[in-house]
């Protein structure tokens, strides 16, 4: 569907570089990093809005590299929505209906859909400003889908919103995308965002594409240390290979296999590390001793900081957890996880 291939783009002092990049026709795709790492930029740039150096953009095996955007059958919503302020909502939705030929009977069906599915047929007459976050959100939305892209990019769409009301929006998003078939894109710092609406994605930082996969891949096996710092595994240590053993500095842990890229790395993920007060037996497979050095309150839980040796490891417990073991920093604790818990890379 889209295919991106070397694609270079150069903004003053920022630059994309070496984007190589393949979205399925009808997928929900999701680009991840860091501020500033390039995200926004890429979405421009499929979308024809940024000039673009070096590489090519196909969308469904047409060339549209130096097409204008009104000619790519594309739509873009950005995080701050970018409505005309001197439009009405209708008049907001139905700008883009102005570049190119439609038939006006079902370009008026379509757009009577559209509000209906979006509940905001009360607003059609109002002005941007006298709108809330989340109205705001839907006529952003209605006016990239009235055009019937072949593809939506979607720059954040869901972070101005009040946490309560955005996974309304979040399960909607998943319900258009799935009754319209269109290719959706979407920015997102968010992830349970991408978790709960994406089947794959691409991690990016610097202006390069650091990893791309299914949304699962890149949240269990990591292949760089940047993205397994990205996706919070935390747990990430340098470490030798021996066998089914990666050795760090004082002791050896039981892993599944050894990295197939000549890497020296494992990540574990908090959530799959148990705290307990006692030692637990060859069955639990890795057993680490430590004491804690911090507990950190992250509102239903805590982040439990043990040390072990030259090795800082980090954990949750729920907070009914932590006060039956009466939890406290000095106390002298065990980690266990299981060897398919440890990712090497």
């Amino acid at each position: 569907m889209i295919e991106i291939n070397d694609l270079a783009v150069c903004l003053g002092e920022f630059r994309l570089r070496g984007i190589t990049l393949s979205i399925e026709e009808g997928a929900f795709f999701a680009l991840m990093g860091p501020t500033g790492s390039g995200k926004t930029v890429l979405l421009e740039a499929i979308a024809g809005l940024v000039p673009i150096q070096g590489g090519s953009i196909h969308l469904k095996q047409r060339d549209i590299t130096r097409l204008p955007p009104e000619k790519r059958g594309i739509g873009i919503m950005y995080q701050d929505y970018a409505l005309f302020p001197h439009l009405t909502v209708a008049g907001n939705i139905t700008f883009g209906l102005r570049y190119g030929a439609r038939d006006g009977h079902k370009a008026e069906k379509h757009f009577s859909t559209m509000v209906d599915a979006l509940g905001i047929d009360h607003v059609l007459q109002r002005y941007p400003e006298t709108l809330s976050g989340g109205e705001l959100q839907r006529a952003a939305l209605a006016r990239a889908l009235i055009v019937e892209p072949r593809v939506v990019l979607l720059d954040e769409p869901l972070s101005a919103l009040d946490p309560n009301f955005r996974e309304d929006i979040r399960a909607m998003l998943g319900e258009i995308h799935h009754s319209l078939g269109v290719t959706f894109v979407i920015v997102t710092h968010d992830f349970a965002e991408a978790l709960s609406l994406a089947s794959r994605a691409a991690v990016m930082h610097d202006g390069t594409i650091r990893q791309v996969g299914t949304i699962q891949d890149i949240f269990r096996k990591p292949t760089s240390s940047f993205v397994a710092d990205f996706v919070g595994m935390k747990n990430i240590f340098a470490a030798t290979f021996e066998q089914n053993a990666a050795r760090l500095d004082q002791f050896a842990l039981q892993v599944m296999g050894r990295p197939v890229n000549g890497g020296g790395h494992i990540a574990i993920r908090p959530e799959d590390i148990t705290l307990s007060l006692s030692a637990g037996t060859a069955l639990d497979g890795n057993c680490v001793p430590g004491v804690v050095t911090g507990i950190v309150d992250q509102g239903i839980f805590y982040e439990v900081r043990v040390s072990a040796g030259d090795q800082l490891f980090c954990t949750v417990v729920t907070k009914s957890a932590a006060f039956d073991l009466s939890l406290a920093v000095g106390m002298s604790v065990h980690l266990s996880f299981p060897p398919q818990a440890v990712h090497v890379f």
